[in-house]
């Protein structure tokens, strides 16, 4: 007998829905959220014919956390449906718009019993693979933040530091370079950053583990916090410099948490069998390989072709054709993070690879914008990358753009 279960997941408790073939609410319970819950759980599948070689497969609102580690203690199917379509298919159970955790429960249950084709379960994706997915996700929300706080600090010093911005947005990372917070943090004022003398500056760059060009930097400092600029009155300015310092400590713990996920993330993306396969493709060097690993996963099953992988990215374009309307355009619903590693991805490949390069400009002679010609680049990148991941094969310039280095030898 098939039997489909469902899960209205909330924080504290969850309710717990079984229906065979037919739909006949087999039976329903409510489970804490710890781990004798689970157990209630994984008990209540096991007396409904749940066996490891035939396990029951599962709908749940959420696709993370510990009850979902739970369920993938064996191989089993689980469904992630999102909750809009889950509030879709309510109506078609009723139309009174009435609501109830146990009725989204059996509600679950009733997708996987009557379109379970129509959904894709969680892929199986290695322990590896997840713990990347983690860290390379934590270190990218770190540079978010880091770059927030940046912008928090530069709005601030315009309205009363603008020798700051003179003295470190024109190098390279500007604020979050370790020697303009070590410099702002011992003078957060334009009063206190004029009275540094050169020997104090120095010790300041020395404290950020600068090593070169020590003395013609700190004197290039002091020329600009000596310089005319405009002034808050004295007590305006020094709250703003308290403001400024609350901001560097925050800043300061950003750029740290960064650079220590980043060390994180590039252990971990070497120790996987697929780091060498990525990190052979043009533009794709350890924290861009490990994103895009991050994102796509190493399930070999997860996506059916190259096609299905290019529209979970959103490199794909998607049709709308209704009566003699047809429109052809870039998709909406995509996965964020990784068409966002695409288009660095296509960037840094223009320079490295003759072949993206030479792709990139036919598109923008053809007419693309310069967007558009890096998704048509990100989608190529991708479908080539697919098919060395299929086939375990590193990537090769000549075999990847054959086409276009075919075009200049038949034209002579």
């Amino acid at each position: 007998m098939n039997v489909y279960c469902g899960i209205d997941w909330a924080e504290r408790h969850h309710d717990v829905a079984l229906v065979d073939a037919a739909g006949t609410l087999l039976a329903k319970r409510r489970i804490t959220d710890d781990a004798a819950g689970y157990r209630v759980l994984l008990e209540l599948l096991a007396e409904h014919g749940d066996t490891p070689e035939n396990p029951i497969p599962v709908a749940i609102e959420t696709s993370h956390g510990l009850l979902v580690a739970a369920l993938r203690t064996c191989n089993r199917h689980i469904y992630a449906v999102n909750p809009l379509s889950a509030a879709r298919y309510r109506d078609r159970h009723g139309v009174s718009r009435k609501k109830s955790d146990p009725g989204d429960a059996l509600v679950l249950a009733n997708i996987l019993r009557t379109d379970m084709h129509a959904h894709r379960p969680l892929s199986q994706d290695s322990d590896l693979a997840r713990a990347i997915t983690v860290l390379v996700r934590a270190q990218q929300d770190a540079v978010w933040s880091r770059q927030q706080l940046v912008n928090q600090v530069r709005s601030l010093l315009r309205t009363y530091f603008p020798a700051a911005l003179d003295a470190f947005m024109g190098k390279q990372h500007g604020l979050a370079r370790p020697e303009a917070r070590a410099v702002l943090a011992a003078a957060p004022t334009p009063a206190r950053a004029a009275k540094l003398s050169v020997t104090q500056l120095q010790a300041a760059l020395r404290h950020a583990s600068r090593t070169r060009g020590i003395e013609a930097e700190a004197r290039r400092l002091r020329e600009i916090f000596r310089g005319d600029y405009a002034r808050q009155p004295q007590a305006v300015e020094d709250a703003m410099g308290h403001q400024l310092a609350a901001l560097l400590v925050q800043l300061d713990a950003a750029c740290r948490a960064a650079d220590e996920l980043a060390e994180a993330v590039e252990e971990s993306f070497r120790e996987h069998p697929d780091a060498d396969i990525l990190l052979s493709f043009p533009g794709l060097g350890v924290q861009l390989g490990a994103r895009v690993l991050a994102e796509i996963g190493d399930d070999c099953d997860r996506f059916a072709d190259a096609r299905a992988l290019k529209a979970y990215a959103g490199s794909a374009p998607i049709t709308r054709a209704s009566g003699k309307k047809k429109f052809v355009g870039r998709r909406h619903i995509k996965n964020d993070r990784l068409i966002t590693a695409g288009f660095l991805w296509a960037f840094s490949a223009l320079r490295s690879s003759p072949g993206a390069d030479a792709h990139y400009r036919r598109r923008r002679e053809a007419g693309d914008w310069h967007a558009q010609a890096q998704r048509h680049l990100f989608n190529r990148l991708l479908g080539q990358l697919y098919h060395c991941l299929q086939t375990r094969q590193l990537f090769d310039e000549h075999h990847a753009f054959t086409s276009l280095s075919a075009a200049p030898a038949a034209a002579a």
